[in-house]
């Protein structure tokens, strides 16, 4: 062990300028046996960082449930996750934030973060099929909102379009605590035969290291140690750790990615995303416990003299790095040639666990690629954590304390025109969601994106789900909700959950409130996952997210994005929202509570936040699915929508908003007609069925022993008819709601 006197000071105040602790600094000295260089200690900061090296998650992580029915690949075996969809065929997926990059430049902040979750997917070998996103915006009145939704939303927008992959739906949410650090988690699913996965592990000394696709710049520098950090007011000054995406490079990039993989030249390839060329080589190095020796010189670069850190550190898009079997260099190179794509040889495999880069002739930087990895020599932490003040408040929340408004139809019009529940057309027409031939969903309105597997009559089905302002009332049982309603979403449409990947999104984890949140998270995560049989293939950690106003730390609401997919046999049977027919009959599926707690209407209407999570009981919920999708492949519903933000109303109005259709609805008796209405309690589900089906239908409701309520039936008139009382028509809800967003 390396004698603490002989560390040099300049290199420790220059560890810990680059965001490194003296414990971490002492610990690479440790493992060097000799005090690191600049290059070295720039290296260290960004693997080591939380962005890179999840160090304050990892222990909790671990926890989350991994295996699964239909499993290829593993929660960090590689770059998505992999299922099993039939057919010798395989879905890979994952989810990941660009929050911080977006907060200062939300164009490409945006843009940038699904360039390179795309790259994550192809990476394998899959062709990506669809994009989800979900995002999250401070109060939609403040200006700088509007600025960040135009920017991020265009950002999306321009490279996604330009891509070619439609993006099929979504969420987009608004609370003052994203007032400053908006959230953006983007999504991507592709397809890809199970055999030609492609690993991103290094193996074979002597094999050539290419880099291909883009030049480097220095453009992202410190990108992902600028993502473990706090947003403060100086954060401007990182705008060159936000990187700048080229999507019609990404898509050159694709085409030559999937004609590679399909050739016996690959050993393994990885995207170059956070920590550039650093991560790449030292990820795919430990992975087959090998070294590589790496040419500086040879990368082809934007700027001239650039320093060989700044070539290290950076986060150019679209770029990768392949690992190819030594002899078939040729091969390689003419698949990029013909692309006109860069595609450079840079360096080989060698043996033994040593990572060295050369910069005019010098060795600029030599260490194990075991010490930089996570699961490998990266620090963990178990932090601190501790119930916050606020938790035992919300609890105490009493229904009987709140008023029953007079005007209920007031409150409907109400709910339409507040930003989180109003249409959100403005945002999702900038996206085509028709390119290609893959959308099933756009003419079947579903609560899921459905995505045709070409060649089959298989769907993927897609959500993306979390309530946050659950999630911030109660940390476990808000998770688990987000995972249910993920999964609900995907039952309502269809098809059956298989697996998810989340994007953890939180504040400082040196706050152990914070913290508290996370551990609560993934608790409930972990129970949810366990009970669908949706086990965690991957996704990310994103903490820091957070504001500094005047002097005080304010995090954002804890946001565990689920991003899940489900199977579908056959994308015919593919289950829409919208009322069907004239005299359908209406039923709710599921328990009745007398519940406002956390509801849109609670905190808007009577500007009430402090309560708890709305009621939920996870294995009613599993309960309730099981028997939906029974009623789908029985065909013994016709439409269906699950009660979400809103709660009922906002369901069946949104059921007839697209239909054109109205109802005629009568309200249960043993309920606040305002909890039966706006109320969020969790599993229900709101169906129709044909006259000549019901007798069916309530048996089989009987056989599962489900909870339910005949409504009332679909008219013509388009009208919302409650209790003999007209809440307005269809056009006045589609009037109101598609006024709001249009920024």
């Amino acid at each position: 062990m390396i004698n603490k006197t002989q560390i040099k000071l300049s290199n420790l105040d220059q560890a810990l300028e680059l965001g490194l602790k003296k414990e971490e600094f002492i610990n690479i000295c440790d493992v060097l046996g000799r005090t690191p260089n600049f290059t070295e200690l720039s290296i260290y900061s960004v693997m080591w960082s939380e962005h890179c090296s999840y160090k304050n998650s990892i222990h909790w992580l671990k926890k989350l449930p991994k295996d699964g029915p239909h499993m290829l690949v593993k929660a960090g075996e590689e770059n998505a996750g992999l299922v099993d969809i039939g057919d010798g065929l395989a879905c890979a997926f994952k989810i990941e934030s660009h929050n911080h990059p977006s907060a200062l430049e939300p164009y490409q902040g945006a843009a940038t973060g699904v360039g390179g979750i795309n790259r994550d997917i192809f990476t394998m070998g899959a062709r990506p099929i669809a994009q989800m996103n979900s995002l999250r915006f401070g109060s939609y009145e403040n200006q700088r909102t509007k600025w960040l939704l135009k920017g991020v939303v265009k950002g999306i927008s321009d490279y996604g379009n330009s891509f070619g992959i439609p993006v099929l739906s979504g969420e987009v949410f608004f609370d003052k605590s994203y007032e400053q650090n908006p959230l953006v988690n983007a999504f991507s699913a592709g397809i890809m035969k199970v055999d030609d996965l492609i690993s991103a592990t290094a193996s074979g000394p002597g094999n050539p290291v290419f880099i291909v696709g883009s030049s480097t710049g220095k453009d992202g520098i410190h990108g992902a140690a600028f993502a473990s950090k706090d947003m403060t007011e100086d954060s401007m000054d990182d705008l060159p750790a936000v990187q700048v995406g080229d999507p019609f490079q990404e898509k050159l990039l694709l085409e030559a990615s999937l004609e590679l993989a399909k050739t016996d030249a690959v050993i393994g390839m990885q995207d170059m995303g956070a920590a550039g060329i650093t991560c790449s080589s030292s990820e795919m190095s430990a992975a087959g416990n090998v070294g590589m020796r790496i040419d500086l010189d040879k990368v082809p670069t934007r700027q001239t003299n650039m320093k060989d850190w700044e070539i290290l550190l950076s986060e150019s898009q679209e770029r990768m790095l392949v690992v190819v079997e030594k002899g078939k260099e040729s091969q390689v190179k003419n698949i990029f040639d013909k692309w006109d794509l860069n595609c450079e040889l840079i360096g080989e495999v060698i043996s033994g666990d040593l990572l060295e880069f050369y910069k005019n002739g010098e060795c600029v930087a030599s260490l194990p690629p075991s010490s930089l990895v996570l699961g490998g020599g990266a620090p963990q932490y178990e932090r601190d954590y501790k119930e916050p003040e606020y938790f035992k408040k919300y609890k105490e929340f009493n229904i009987n304390k709140v008023n029953e408004p007079n005007d209920l139809v007031e409150v409907g019009e109400f709910l339409f025109s507040q930003p989180n529940i109003a249409s959100k057309r403005w945002v999702y027409e900038q996206y085509d969601s028709m390119v290609g031939t893959n959308n099933v969903s756009t003419n079947n309105p579903s609560d899921a994106g459905v995505a045709l597997v070409k060649g089959t009559n298989k769907g993927i089905v897609m959500s993306v789900d979390c309530n946050s302002r659950y999630v911030h009332a109660d940390p476990e049982e808000g998770t688990a909700i987000a995972v249910s309603e993920a999964a609900r979403n995907i039952t309502v449409s269809g098809g059956i959950p298989s697996a998810i990947t989340n994007c953890l999104n939180f504040g400082n984890p040196y706050h152990p409130e914070s913290y508290w949140q996370f551990v609560g998270a993934i608790k409930g995560m972990s129970k949810a996952c366990e009970k669908f049989k949706t086990p965690v293939t991957g996704g990310n950690v994103s903490f820091y997210n957070q504001s500094v106003i005047n002097g005080k730390e304010v995090p954002v609401f804890p946001t565990p994005t689920i991003g899940m997919i489900g199977l579908m046999d056959d994308v015919r049977n593919v289950m829409s929202l919208n009322f069907k027919s004239k005299k359908d009959h209406i039923f709710l599926i599921g328990k009745i509570v007398e519940d406002i707690s956390s509801s849109e209407y609670l905190v808007k209407y009577h500007k009430i936040e402090a309560s708890p999570a709305p009621y939920f009981n996870l294995d009613e919920e599993f309960n309730l699915q099981s028997c939906v999708q029974q009623l789908i492949q029985k065909k013994l519903i016709n439409a269906a929508h699950d009660c979400a933000d809103g709660g009922f109303f906002v369901s069946l109005v949104e059921m007839a908003m697209s239909s054109s259709l109205g109802c005629d609805i009568s309200l249960p008796n043993q309920v606040r007609k305002d909890a039966f209405l706006f109320g969020e309690s969790q599993g229900r589900i709101l169906v129709t069925v044909a006259k000549d089906e019901i007798d069916v239908f309530k048996n089989e409701m009987k056989s599962h022993d489900i909870p339910f309520l005949s409504m009332g039936i679909v008219e013509s008139s388009p009208e919302i008819i409650i209790d003999s009382l007209s809440f307005g028509t269809v056009e006045n809800f589609i009037k109101i709601s598609e006024n709001v967003i249009n920024p």
